[in-house]
């Protein structure tokens, strides 16, 4: 599933191709993966400017001229392309909005949606995530505030959307591994100095998983070399059986809350 840095190069990406640009179709092929009648939103959203394209947590927003606002969740298995009809990836594709001749391809769709919504509504719709853990202001003592009185294991409340917005299941192995902190060690067990340890492998994961593109390795337009270039760089997840290159050892996977864990035991204590 798409985490925070993927969504982000998504964004950043899609700001490069379609900000400024006017959607002249849509094409809907699941109604499934929409929340109002196929007519409504095809009139709400053709012949529309795309403003721009944000990001909060794994949702993207395209800001419309008209003020409505699309939200995407990838979920899991979704993912998008951006080309012409000849290059487009032979998959199933859920919804296509166009650009002239080049189109934005939404793949995979089965359980991520493209909703639309006023500007209010779809701030209702997020008012339940936490905050950005790469925002300027998420310092080391928001994030101190925020572990206060918490319980529970420390993978289990990374991946908590209202606790932090972004992280997920690949972020949090390799955020507990860079910080040397077993996933499944109770919050309460974790002293002051290794939380902030866990602060600083926070902001350096996800920092270093955007610059190399996130893990997703489905390129998002033809010649794109930066999408996925993060999945090799893993360090634990998706690595079970693989030996650690840090201490040697062997990375286990174990699951913990029904969500696939990856750690050293070695190195995480």
């Amino acid at each position: 599933m798409p985490e925070l840095p993927e969504m982000e190069n998504y964004r950043l990406l899609l700001n490069q191709k379609i900000a400024g640009q006017v959607i002249t179709q849509v094409q809907i092929n699941r109604e499934k993966s929409i929340n109002v009648n196929p007519m409504l939103f095809t009139n709400s959203v053709a012949n529309q400017k795309v403003l721009t394209v944000n990001r909060r947590g794994k949702h993207l927003l395209f800001q419309l001229e008209n003020g409505q606002v699309l939200l995407l969740h990838l979920m899991l298995g979704g993912w998008m392309y951006y080309g012409t009809e000849e290059d487009k990836p032979n998959r199933t594709i859920q919804v296509r909005l166009s650009f002239g001749t080049r189109h934005l391809y939404f793949i995979g769709l089965r359980l991520g949606y493209l909703h639309l919504y006023s500007e209010q509504d779809v701030q209702q719709e997020l008012s339940s995530l936490g905050p950005e853990p790469l925002e300027p202001q998420f310092s080391l003592q928001s994030f101190l505030k925020l572990l206060e009185d918490r319980r529970g294991k420390i993978k289990t409340k990374l991946l908590d959307q209202e606790f932090i917005a972004g992280i997920g299941n690949c972020y949090s192995d390799e955020i507990c591994y860079h910080a040397g902190i077993l996933t499944k060690r109770s919050i309460e067990d974790i002293g002051e100095p290794e939380r902030g340890k866990l602060y600083d492998s926070m902001k350096h994961v996800l920092l270093d998983a955007l610059k190399h593109g996130g893990y997703m390795d489905n390129p998002f337009y033809q010649g794109d070399s930066l999408t996925g270039g993060y999945n090799n760089l893993c360090l634990v997840y998706d690595r079970e059986g693989e030996n650690c290159k840090r201490c040697g050892g062997t990375i286990i996977k174990e699951k913990i809350s029904s969500r696939k864990t990856f750690f050293c035991p070695n190195c995480q204590k």
